[in-house]
């Protein structure tokens, strides 16, 4: 028998001893050992089964006194992955169809050098400074471009996207597209965006930001903001302070974006003029041989609270770059 064995019994029986000396029923050690070893010297020295069995059960009662209760054993159950945040700004992108666009005679930004293309480089020249302030020029509230018309049908629409177009192409500058014809939305019809919550919808819809109603286009500079809810009080909410306070949102929360609203005609629809008293640049599309000098003036009248104002002169038959752009700011054409 080896050492280790030995020693084990011997602690055994050492164990037997003064459970013994203690008081203990060796009747108790006696039913683990055999009928014939059962005598004084087997008491002094147990068969190795004997001890063995016995220096379990002493083993099992010092474990049990040491081993608290199951009840008391503090089960600390792993927390919860948390859910992932939902990001509410972040919407699918809106894949404008450019060839198609392009096919209708819109730019896009990989459309080739064009006469077009070069007049809306004259006109974004001085609406990028005011807005922008290059050369330490800055317009208040320049970066809010309202695009609108004396009255419908002079391509107010297809300017203001032929604007946003050209000037998502300049490096280090963003644009956002926002239809402010609430009554008669027309980016819809001429992009193919879809239905969503857009600008009005901001003024009537608690908790709703404004991350909530942009959408992302697949122009990397370029971003879209609907009209969203057609609303019977359309004129009222956009002359309210609440969309003053949205407005100057807009203007200081993206400085570095300009916003080109493309809004109703002025003598068609007061929301237009409503618009036109937050704007810091307006520009007026005329359409050549078609609008009266008169109906001019007037829509020029209704927005002179808008501190510059620019004049672009649409669907003429014949034009020099430049030449039929004007400019027009402080009551002075």
């Amino acid at each position: 028998m080896s050492t280790p064995s030995m020693s084990l019994i011997e602690r055994a029986a050492k164990r037997l001893e003064e459970l013994r000396r203690a008081g203990v029923d060796n009747d108790t050690a006696a039913k683990d050992t055999p009928p014939e070893t059962t005598n004084a010297a087997v008491e002094r020295l147990p068969t190795p089964e004997a001890a063995m069995r016995a220096h379990a059960r002493v083993s099992a009662a010092h474990v049990t006194e040491e081993r608290p209760p199951l009840g008391r054993v503090p089960v600390t159950a792993p927390a919860p992955a948390p859910a992932p945040a939902q990001d509410r700004t972040t919407r699918p992108n809106v894949e404008l169809d450019l060839d198609d666009l392009e096919r209708r005679g819109f730019l896009t930004p990989e459309s080739p050098r064009s006469q077009l293309s070069d007049e809306m480089r004259v006109v974004k020249r001085p609406i990028m400074r005011n807005a922008l302030g290059a050369q330490g020029h800055r317009v208040r509230n320049g970066n809010l471009v309202m695009v609108t018309s004396a009255v419908s049908g002079e391509g107010k629409t297809f300017t203001s996207i032929n604007l946003a177009m050209s000037l998502a192409t300049e490096l280090d500058t963003r644009v956002l597209l926002v239809d402010g014809d609430v009554a008669h939305p027309g980016l819809p019809r001429v992009l193919g965006i879809p239905k969503s919550p857009g600008l009005l919808d901001l003024l009537t819809t608690p908790g709703l930001s404004i991350g909530d109603t942009l959408l992302h286009t697949n122009v990397p500079a370029l971003s879209i903001m609907p009209a969203g809810s057609i609303n019977r009080r359309a004129t009222e909410l956009l002359a309210s302070e609440q969309m003053a306070d949205l407005l100057h949102e807009l203007s200081s929360r993206y400085s570095d974006r300009i916003i080109v609203f493309d809004s109703p005609p002025i003598l068609a629809a007061t929301e237009s003029r409503v618009l036109a008293s937050h704007m810091g640049q307006i520009l007026m599309v005329v359409a050549a041989d078609s609008t009266l000098q008169s109906e001019v003036s007037l829509a020029l009248s209704t927005i002179d609270s808008c501190e510059i104002v620019h004049m672009m002169l649409n669907k003429a038959s014949r034009t020099d770059v430049g030449a039929y752009y004007g400019y027009f700011a402080d009551g002075a054409q």
